[in-house]
């Protein structure tokens, strides 16, 4: 089957602001159904933190795997040391620790943040520089497309930047036209800057509870932030039907077109279990035929005309940046209460 060319490429982000909501597994039916369509496309897990796309889509060995490196870790000269306690006191993160009567610096919690190093009367911290903070992966899958994923290493900061470097990765392999696929982590921070950055088009996805439309809320101001179009699936739309009217409520008076509702089911689970796609291991269940009725109308009618579906609903408005300035006497009095 030939899919329409989508040159320059399009960057779409399934996003959630609450965490186990079906987000990875609507992923991998939309990931399936577009390269059975023919879309030149490439997939990215940026859920650098907990990569799981890979396991949903049954890979097992990577292709290539490249280390980031980047930052620094500190260390303590033990025969500089006298002892004095001042890195343990104005460590922010509590990266100093006392084992045997010797101060050193847990490198699963120290940021490099040069605190520690400022305070010390006989300069007895050192840093390693470029510090593996993770690992950029590629695969190609047994369904035809190729999957990039990230890998945080535990302790390490600045995931956000890994999850730039394998979208980057997935443009480089992807070429000058095609679809980035992106599966972002869950919730609103850094990681999750990172896939929205560039991206035209996202889905949104929730489930019927106060808790995911409180997070649907939070993720769908960054998107307006980044003038985003987005979509909504609204998965177990059937667990509540208290909390679903009020999602659907949002969502209308925010412009945002609810392209499918998903049904609870129990093949679901048992799907992850045996790391295949639900369309794969149980098509004719009711989540099934739900997430590829969703994939098909993103594949048939969304990506086609993708510029138009973007000016229709992307926010006439973009969400401000406001940043909050704690000044020193303000952090004093926080400290203090």
């Amino acid at each position: 089957m030939t899919a329409p060319e989508i040159k320059p490429p399009v960057e779409l982000v399934v996003a959630s602001g609450k965490g186990g909501v079906g987000k990875s597994t609507l992923t991998a039916v939309l990931a399936l159904t577009l390269a059975e369509k023919g879309y030149h496309m490439v997939a990215v897990d940026a859920d650098a933190e907990a990569p799981n796309l890979h396991l949903v889509l049954g890979v097992t060995q990577w292709e290539k795997v490249d280390d980031v490196y980047e930052g620094r870790l500190a260390y303590i000269l033990e025969d500089k040391c006298t002892r004095c306690n001042l890195c343990a006191e104005e460590c922010a993160y509590g990266a100093v620790e006392i084992k045997d009567g010797k101060y050193v610096i847990n490198p699963y919690i120290c940021e490099g943040c040069l605190t520690c190093s400022l305070v010390c009367p006989p300069k007895a911290i050192r840093y390693k520089f470029r510090v593996k903070s993770g690992e950029i992966r590629v695969a190609k899958t047994g369904y035809g497309f190729t999957l990039v994923s990230s890998e945080t290493m535990p302790g390490r900061p600045n995931s956000g930047k890994i999850v730039t470097e394998a979208k980057n990765k997935g443009k480089e392999l992807l070429g000058p036209s095609g679809v980035l696929l992106v599966d972002a982590a869950a919730g609103i921070g850094c990681q999750v800057i990172s896939s929205l950055t560039g991206a035209q088009l996202s889905i949104l996805v929730a489930e019927p509870t106060l808790a995911s439309l409180s997070d649907l809320k939070r993720i769908h101001k960054l998107t307006k932030h980044f003038g985003i179009a987005p979509m909504l699936v609204i998965n177990k739309y059937d667990i509540n039907q208290d909390v679903l009217p009020l999602i659907e409520e949002y969502a209308e008076k925010e412009n945002i077109p609810i392209i499918g509702k998903i049904p609870y089911d129990p093949e679901v689970p048992k799907a992850l279990a045996t790391n295949k796609p639900i369309t794969i291991y149980s098509p004719d269940s009711p989540a099934a035929k739900a997430a590829k009725k969703i994939a098909e109308y993103v594949a048939d009618e969304v990506l086609p005309q993708w510029r138009t579906w973007w000016a229709k609903y992307r926010p006439k408005k973009p969400e401000p940046y406001v940043p909050v300035v704690l000044r020193p006497g303000q952090i004093t009095s926080t400290r203090e209460r």
